[in-house]
Formats: C-alpha cells, structure tokens, sequence
C-alpha cells in the first residue's frame, strides 16, 4: 500500500440498501479524519445518499463507477487503500471490481455467499493479489464472520491451553430478522447456475469447494449441510440457510492456516428453533420451506410465482426489524485431548442488514487502519486469516460478543 492515496476506505455500492446502512455506521463510528469516499454509477443517487448521512459523511468526495466500466473501476482502485462492495449478486457484477482491486494491489471486502462467485474469484485472482500485496476478503459480514472468527477464538484458546487440535465443532445458530430482494436475487442466481452448469452442480456438493489445494484437503467426512430435524443438547434443529456457505470458509481458514484448527476438523452448521413438540414441529417446517425453496427457485412456474411474493432487488428489512433483530451462535468443540470448549458469537440487529453493516464497516476500517496488527498474508483470504484477532477487538468494541470458555 502507497500510504499517499486519496482516499483510505471507498465505499462501493453505497447507493444500495446495505450500503447505505454501512455508510451511516461509518459516518457515525470511523475515527476522525478517515479519508473515506462514497462510490456507485449515479452521480445523483450518491448525492441524495450522502445527504442522508450523520456529519461528517455529508462531507464526503463521490466516485462515479461502475461494474461494466473498467477504466473507472481502475482509476477507483488505484486512488484508495481499500474498497469495501455491497454490490451484487457478486457472480454478476463483482469479479470486475475483484481484478481492478488485486491489479492495483488495494485491500478489498465484500459481502458474497456465492460459493461459485469466491470459486472463480480465488482461481484467477489471488496469485495477482500476492504479486501486489493486496488482501482480497470475502464474506465481511453475517455471511461469514460469526463462524469464521468463532472457530480462530476456538482454535487460539484450545492452543494457548495445550489441548491438542480441534475436531468436532458444531454451531447452533438462531436469528430473528428479515430476507432482502438482494438475498433472494443471489440465491436465483446460484440455482440458475448450478441448474446451467453441472461442475457448479458439483462444486455446491463438495465440502471443500473453497479450499486453496482441493487435492490436499484430508478426507475427513464432515457433517451434512442439510440435516434431518433432531435434538441437540435439549433442543431441536433444523439445516442452517447458510451452512453450506460458511462451513467452506472456515474449512479454507484452517487450510490457508497450514491446517493448525487439525486435519481432523470437523466443522457443521444448523439452526436452533425450539425445545419440545413446538420445537420439532418448527424444525420440521424449516426444513420443508427451505427445501421448497431452493427446488422451487429451480422449476419454471413455481419461479414465476416466487418471483412475484418475494422480495424485489433493493429492498430490505423494515426499519423496526431492522432494530429488533439480533443474531446468536452457540459453538460447541471437542479436542484431540477429550476437552470441550464453548464459543459465543451473538449481536444486536437484523443480522443480514443492520449487523452486517457493523461486520463491513468494522471489516473495511481494519483493513485501512490496522495493518501493522494484521495476520502477514496477502492474495484471496477469510476474515479469519486476513484480520483475525484485530476485527475480533474491533467487533468487541462495536458491542458484538465473542467469548469462549471450557465447556
């Protein structure tokens, strides 16, 4: 990094619904003086962002960029230290905004749990990113920093304790929030690929899809990410939304890291709903709806009608679900030792929008202010590997809980 660029932070996509979240969370909590900058491909819509925003984001340059404009893309890149994107599906739009940031060597973070978006992301661009120095971190928000950071506090406490490696580690998830048309848009994109093309098909399917060297992955068998409902430690769960994405970020942590969390690791997602008959009835409708949305985004007529009750691109949660939404992990881990441990990752806000919002703008400012405390990596990274502890106090210090203890 120059350390004479114009700006420290861009803020990508600030335009949008979780854009705009994350500007306001910036304009109220980057420390004095951050040289920050607002960017998206209307001049006149960031205006009217900007105008929005708690002093001193009112203050703030604009850049007019867009994804199909390269040349703008690259002028961007080059005058920051990071760019930090909300702009997606990322499998649409992102992969631009990828190469101008590794070409430029500028730190970037984005949103995306598009495995085959990181897939690609990954293959053509992380040697670039070493070459230049530029971290390239995916995934700076619920998807997937809760289960990213939970397994590191994990692994360093199992260390620092001298209980051997880790092995099984389960978290139970539970949310109260809403579904934005974003989520929605992301999630017709992925069942569109994967119907058009059998190797993304496959590359959903594989565990370890998100692994650096898919050859040298152990062939330890790891848990269902579409489990039957069933109790776990009195209460009933049902598969997690997103466990099919997280698990494959924190599989490719543990690899990027030399395999230190253990070559045994054993890492699954669900999602708690309830205790006795009204928990397993609830766990039985989760795993219905979800499955019937996921075939449904695939079925021509029954896509028309989704298409129509869903939530359009743009939108998102209401102001008060916004508020009065929170977000809450429970990891449980065993050791190669016989120890068990406990995580907690829990915070305040609909967790894919007004938590996210903290999770990106906490992101972006430890990758523009925190370089002499960041792991010394370069290239395509995890949170996890490319900021680790340092985004851990920072998230501590916007209100987020991460705690572990023996079990």
């Amino acid at each position: 990094m120059s350390g004479d660029r114009e700006h420290e932070l861009v803020l990508f996509g600030a335009t949008s619904f979780v854009g705009e979240l994350t500007a306001a969370y910036l304009a109220r909590h980057a420390p004095a003086g951050t040289r920050i900058a607002l960017a998206g491909r209307s001049r006149q819509r960031l205006e009217a962002a900007r105008d929005r925003l708690p002093a001193p984001g009112g203050d703030w340059p604009l850049v007019v960029a867009d994804t199909s404009d390269t040349e703008a893309l690259a002028r961007m890149a080059a005058a920051t230290d990071v760019v930090a994107t909300t702009v997606g599906p990322y499998a649409k739009y992102g992969m631009p905004v990828v190469e101008a940031c590794a070409t430029a060597g500028t730190h970037y973070a984005d949103l995306t749990g598009e495995v085959q978006f990181a897939r690609e992301a990954i293959d053509r661009f992380d040697e670039v990113a070493r070459s230049t120095g530029a971290r390239i971190v995916h995934s700076c928000g619920y998807d997937s920093i809760p289960s990213d950071l939970a397994v590191l506090l994990l692994h360093s406490r199992v260390q620092a304790d001298g209980e051997g490696e880790l092995t099984d580690v389960t978290a139970v998830a539970r949310i109260r929030g809403g579904v934005s048309g974003g989520t929605v848009d992301s999630m017709r994109g992925l069942a569109d690929a994967a119907k058009a093309d059998r190797s993304v098909f496959r590359l959903l399917r594989d565990p370890f899809g998100l692994s650096p060297e898919r050859d040298a992955e152990p062939e330890t068998r790891q848990p269902s990410d579409t489990p039957t409902p069933h109790r776990l430690h009195g209460r009933w769960v049902a598969p997690f939304v997103m466990a099919s994405y997280n698990t494959r970020i924190v599989r490719r942590s543990n690899a990027i890291a030399g395999y230190s969390y253990g070559k045994g690791l054993r890492y699954g997602e669900v999602m708690g709903v309830g205790k006795g008959p009204v928990g397993a009835v609830a766990a039985g409708a989760v795993t219905a709806g979800l499955g019937g949305l996921l075939a449904g985004l695939s079925t021509p007529g029954v896509r028309q009608v989704l298409d129509r009750v869903l939530p359009k691109p743009g939108t998102g949660p209401s102001e008060k679900t916004q508020e009065t939404g929170w977000f809450r992990h429970d990891v449980d881990a065993t050791t190669t030792t016989g120890a068990r441990y406990t995580a907690r990752v829990s915070g305040s806000g609909d967790p894919g929008y007004a938590a996210t919002a903290v999770m990106l703008g906490e992101s972006a400012l430890c990758l523009a202010l925190d370089g002499d405390r960041l792991p010394n990596r370069t290239g395509s990274l995890t949170p996890a590997t490319a900021m680790g502890p340092a985004l851990v106090e920072r998230l501590r210090t916007a209100g987020h809980v991460y705690d572990v203890a023996p079990a």
